[in-house]
């Protein structure tokens, strides 16, 4: 879960919201038919933390449950199978659907900044 800095004499108030999450999640890594949301659980975390968290968010959805993610960390984004883009803007500007569909078809989405972001992240990764 990427939570192995942490001491178990660790007070839960000190832990930040992405932490609770996790040690949350910890608990449910063996049920199925279940429904999770998370917001945004790659807060803090280090980039190897965030391959292990993907890890065992496909775990979950491998074993029958659906795992509903709201993140801006490209890298979780495009391990979705479907994405919902709200936007344009946060707050007040937006709320309107952008997109919905999968990963790969976002990056055509002109209106879509998630989309725009996608891209670079793909672009860098790939040295395109």
């Amino acid at each position: 879960m990427g939570l192995g800095y942490l001491s178990l004499n660790r007070e839960s108030s000190s832990l930040s919201g992405g932490e609770l999450q996790r040690v949350k999640l910890a608990s449910e890594l063996e049920g199925s038919g279940n429904v999770y949301v998370l917001d945004e659980p790659t807060t803090g975390l280090h980039m190897s933390d965030v391959d292990r968290l993907i890890g065992i968010l496909n775990r979950l959805a491998d074993r029958g449950n659906t795992v509903i993610v709201i993140e801006h960390n490209m890298e979780l984004v495009c391990q979705a199978d479907w994405i919902v883009d709200l936007g344009p803007g946060a707050g007040a500007g937006g709320g309107r659907l952008m997109f919905e569909g999968v990963p790969r078809d976002i990056v055509d989405c002109s209106g879509s900044i998630t989309g725009q972001y996608l891209k670079e992240a793909v672009n860098r990764k790939t040295g395109g």
